[in-house]
């Protein structure tokens, strides 16, 4: 239950705040970036200790494969992604990415 509502709590942060970032492109829709910050969460959860920097090629490699019906290629969802990686701790209270901060 706790990892649901953590879930629940950033991906209506990111349901509220996509279309205000400065990489949000009208073109494209919510349904579009909900997979690239599903895609970090999951991500991120799967490599808590590991920068965003050293998991890109990862992520650009298996971006195709869980994007579903997002019409976002790599280079547009990659700053959703690096965003939803970055925000875990400014978005979950506590030590959400585990630095000890």
């Amino acid at each position: 239950m706790e990892k649901f509502n953590r879930i629940e709590k950033y991906t209506t942060h990111w349901h509220d705040q996509f279309n205000k970032e400065p990489y949000f492109q009208t073109r494209y829709q919510w349904s579009d970036y909900d997979p690239a910050y599903r895609y970090a969460w999951d991500q991120r959860q799967s490599n808590p200790n590991s920068q965003f920097s050293d998991m890109e090629n990862s992520l650009e490699s298996g971006w195709e494969k869980v994007k579903g019906k997002s019409k976002l290629a790599w280079q547009d969802a990659k700053q959703a992604v690096r965003s939803g990686w970055h925000s875990i701790e400014h978005v979950l209270p506590g030590d959400a990415d585990r630095d000890g901060r």
